[in-house]
């Protein structure tokens, strides 16, 4: 499978193979160590290391629940009237299917996927950039896409990319898609970053926003036994980055997935570096989203301060 797609999850694994992930995981492990394959967190890849992209058919089929629920949760902060920019990949594309439904946006994209979610919206303004078509994710890339944003300001930019960690920020492994993320990025008040769990831990080449950077990262809740992807989450909400986590399995927040009980967005990170010393980050619920707390709220609250 990892040779047909160039990457796999191993949520469909276990499907295929219909067994547990923790055995999927171990068999992975196996081959990881024959060189015949690299792991990443949730999913295994072709090896390349640092320099190897999936395309677009490949990433598609990753982690697409988590993305649609992700997407679900990121369009709930976009409100009518706003001038916002959408960079490129399969979370952004997702979450521009939900923007159609907004009225009154203007929306700055060099992606073809992310314009053609937006084409038949009544009331949504989609202005491309300029540049060389990227066929591998249908972006539009180099000097013209840079060019074309000088000048431009919007409240903000929704950003995906290969790998996300604290110490590094968002990065990509393709310098010119690293090179107009940047370049979206200056064009925006705000920079929130959708990146589901898998991305989570993980470093590439090319730096696109540092941490300090990021006002707002949109993810799903990692699996009970990623430690390095709930350590990574503490690490970000250390340094000041804002933390809304989507439904598992692909609920949308606050909504039930089939057989199982609601649940809650993770609560925020307050305001940057507004707690006493020696304090733990000061957390907020996910009323800064639009729900009420509860005591399941509260529980989850004294487990993060607890981590």
């Amino acid at each position: 499978m990892v040779r047909a797609n160039g990457a796999v999850s191993l949520r469909e694994l276990a499907r295929v193979v219909q067994t547990s992930e923790v055995t999927v995981r171990r068999d992975v492990r196996a081959l990881e160590a024959e060189g015949l394959l690299d792991r990443r967190h949730g999913g295994a890849v072709l090896p390349g290391g640092f320099t190897r992209e999936s395309g677009f058919p490949q990433k598609s089929h990753l982690a697409t629940a988590e993305k649609t629920a992700i997407a679900d949760l990121a369009a709930g902060l976009v409100e009518e009237g706003e001038a916002i920019v959408v960079g490129a990949g399969t979370t952004t594309q997702e979450l521009a299917r939900r923007l159609a439904r907004i009225p009154g946006l203007t929306v700055v994209t060099n992606s073809l996927l992310v314009a053609q979610a937006l084409a038949h919206a009544n009331r949504v303004e989609v202005v491309m950039t300029g540049g060389t078509l990227r066929g591998s994710n249908y972006a539009l890339v180099g000097s013209g896409a840079e060019q074309s944003l000088q000048g431009l300001r919007v409240s903000r930019a929704f950003l995906s990319g290969s790998g996300l960690t604290a110490e590094r920020g968002l990065s990509t492994s393709n310098m010119l898609s690293a090179s107009v993320d940047r370049a979206l990025v200056q064009a925006a008040a705000e920079v929130v970053v959708l990146a589901d769990h898998t991305k989570l831990g993980t470093d590439t080449m090319f730096q696109t926003v540092p941490t300090d950077v990021i006002t707002r990262l949109v993810t799903d809740e990692p699996p009970g036994h990623d430690d390095r992807a709930a350590t990574e989450l503490q690490a970000l909400a250390d340094q000041g980055v804002q933390i809304a986590v989507a439904g598992a399995s692909g609920a949308p927040a606050g909504e039930p997935a089939p057989g199982r009980p609601p649940r809650r967005d993770m609560p925020l990170p307050g305001q940057r570096r507004t707690h006493a010393p020696g304090a733990g980050p000061q957390l907020r619920s996910a009323a800064a989203m639009g729900e009420p707390q509860g005591p399941g709220e509260r529980a989850r609250v004294a487990d993060l301060r607890r981590r």
